[in-house]
């Protein structure tokens, strides 16, 4: 197997002036929606992203479009992709050779996650009878099984299945012990929540809190669209935030998307803004396999010119 660049050698090697920019794609449903992936590939690899990472359907759902796109990123484009990889509904078998389809493709980065049961993501969480109960046996499987670079989530609210932040900060600290080399957040509205959570692991642990917390940025483009993905997230948007996005939306029976996507990219500007003056190690935005959004906030930030 040959290694591919990691993560974090992207994020070191970016040049000192260009704090560097990943995004997170979605596998398509169907062929109208694959097209409009590969558009979105193709305008961000002009950009020339640190990284791009491809989601996995709750309960697997999405696994074997999942490794086939993911694979055709590294085949076919300059990217260089993340897999992601989740524990629910599947084996240890099942997941051995998910990796092991992943590496056949050339793809040695793997973001690992529990991930959410199908149907009811905020629902009970059931371990597969033959797979694993945590993120961080997953993180030690994927290790053992090869030279794999594995990054894990972070969660600046705290993750909604744990009893306090404590809780959160220990399991985050034990998938960073357990072979991590960085995480991904959630997304989050709020900078001091992300500044907080950065606090708290490097108080908990100083070597895993060395180790780059990159934070995730959303561009809201629609309010009806981002409430749900907030319900399924356990994410909160703070109520200031919520009462602007309102009042951009409203009151009629139709959201004004126009003045929703004006917040909303005021909103993420901002966001970097505070970000990169606060040290981030990079900036992850999800793009809902759009790349209009992104590419105006990356714009906003000086982000965007095409690199040579």
């Amino acid at each position: 197997m040959t290694r591919t660049p990691s993560i974090v050698d992207r994020l070191r090697t970016e040049p000192e002036a260009r704090i560097p920019f990943s995004v997170e794609f979605s596998p398509p449903r169907d062929e109208a929606a694959e097209a409009r992936l590969w558009q979105a590939v193709r305008e961000f690899e002009q950009l020339q992203p640190a990284f791009v990472s491809m989601t996995y359907g709750a309960g697997g759902s999405t696994r074997d479009r999942t490794v086939r796109v993911t694979g055709q990123i590294a085949e076919e484009t300059t990217l260089l992709p993340v897999a992601h990889l989740t524990a629910v509904s599947h084996s240890v078998a099942e997941l051995r050779s998910m990796v092991g389809s992943y590496a056949d493709r050339g793809i040695t980065n793997i973001l690992v996650l529990r991930g959410d049961p199908p149907g009811d993501p905020l629902g009970e969480w059931e371990k597969h009878p033959e797979g694993v109960e945590y993120a961080e046996e997953l993180v030690r499987m994927v290790r053992e099984l090869g030279d794999f670079h594995v990054g894990v989530a972070s969660f600046p609210e705290g993750h909604h299945r744990a009893d306090d932040l404590e809780q959160d900060t220990r399991c985050l600290v034990g998938k960073l012990r357990a072979g991590a080399e960085y995480s991904i957040t959630q997304m989050f509205f709020d900078v001091d929540d992300y500044l907080r959570l950065r606090d708290r692991v490097s108080a908990y642990d100083p070597e895993q809190g060395a180790k780059p917390i990159i934070p995730e940025i959303m561009p809201i483009t629609s309010l009806r669209s981002v409430r749900r993905m907030l319900e399924l997230s356990g994410t909160t948007l703070p109520s200031h935030l919520d009462e602007k996005f309102t009042r951009a939306a409203g009151s009629g029976a139709e959201e004004d998307k126009a003045a929703v996507r004006e917040v909303g990219i005021e909103l993420a500007t901002s966001i970097g803004e505070r970000l990169i003056a606060e040290g981030a190690p990079g900036l992850h935005f999800i793009t809902l396999n759009f790349a209009r959004a992104t590419r105006e906030v990356l714009s906003n930030l000086g982000l965007a010119a095409a690199r040579v």
